[in-house]
């Protein structure tokens, strides 16, 4: 009785030994998507009003959350059931990262009434700016979406020679950490300037370290924010091109001499801008019918 259950205490012991080394194995694989991840949401959580920052955040993350909830399963049955069905879901979240991408490209040139800037614009009522934020908290959960698919895909991929108890541990660990990891870096990233006002405040000394770190923080946010803004576009395209140049194999053997991340975003930026004028000409179609009505 007691050689068995010794028994079983080993057996556990033996699955969380290879479930810990294939997680590293698997965040390895996925550091890069997850640097990605990172830059693009930190730019979708940034430029909100101070005091809607965390509860923005917060929003997006439990929606991150459920992402992982719902795609987690799906992602188990069909790599068990229909692995080729993994592959057009990839490509079709591909089509739409790459257009949030050229969208957001083309924005920078010919930008909207409602940028960025405008969630902190002091002639928008109340009404307005919870609205512009309900919109880009709903954009930055679908961004989400199409990321958390690719990350669990690929830490799926480290592991689908191993047990089904292994992939779902694995896997899933691969998506908490992804999650709490990712998040918890962009709250620290976010408040940033709030930090530096305290330590500001609280120095009573015209020179100290505290008050040269705070006004450090408080100057560095802007420009952080906005080379997020920048690194999380690119990211977009590459994650998309990276998708298509490794799912689609005329893509993959295209331009063999040229180094693969620059194929991938020259990939990821055609595609996007086709998405894109697809997507326009359909909107100006509609508003034609619209009109005539």
């Amino acid at each position: 009785m007691a050689s068995g259950f010794f028994a079983i205490l080993d057996d556990i012991a033996a699955l969380l030994d290879d479930v810990a080394m294939m997680s590293k194995v698997a965040a390895k694989k996925t550091a890069g998507i997850l640097g990605d991840d990172l830059a693009v949401n930190a730019e979708k959580a940034s430029g909100f009003a101070s005091k809607r920052e965390i509860p923005v955040l917060w929003a997006i993350t439990k929606g991150s959350f459920i992402n992982k909830l719902i795609i987690l399963p799906i992602a188990f049955l069909l790599s068990a059931f229909l692995p080729w069905a993994v592959t057009i879901i990839l490509v079709l979240g591909g089509l739409y990262l790459a257009y949030e991408g050229a969208e957001k490209i083309y924005e920078f040139f010919f930008p909207h009434a409602h940028s960025q800037e405008s969630l902190i614009d002091e002639n928008l009522s109340e009404a307005e700016i919870l609205a512009i934020e309900k919109e880009r908290v709903k954009s930055a959960i679908v961004t989400d979406f199409i990321l958390s698919v690719e990350i669990v895909i690929i830490a799926l991929g480290t592991v689908v020679t191993e047990t089904l108890t292994t992939q779902i541990l694995v896997v899933s660990i691969i998506a908490i950490v992804a999650t709490v990891g990712v998040y918890g870096i962009v709250a620290l990233i976010v408040r940033m300037d709030e930090v530096g006002y305290k330590l500001i405040k609280r120095s009573k000394k015209e020179k100290s370290f505290s008050k040269s770190l705070g006004n450090i923080l408080v100057l560095a946010l802007p420009k952080v924010i906005k080379s997020l803004s920048v690194i999380g576009t690119i990211a977009l395209i590459l994650v998309a091109g990276g998708i298509f140049v490794h799912n689609i194999d005329f893509l993959h053997h295209l331009l063999p001499q040229v180094p693969s991340i620059i194929v991938e975003f020259l990939v990821g930026l055609a595609v996007g801008f086709i998405c894109l004028l697809v997507v326009m000409g359909f909107k100006k179609i509609f508003r034609m019918v619209k009109s005539e009505k």
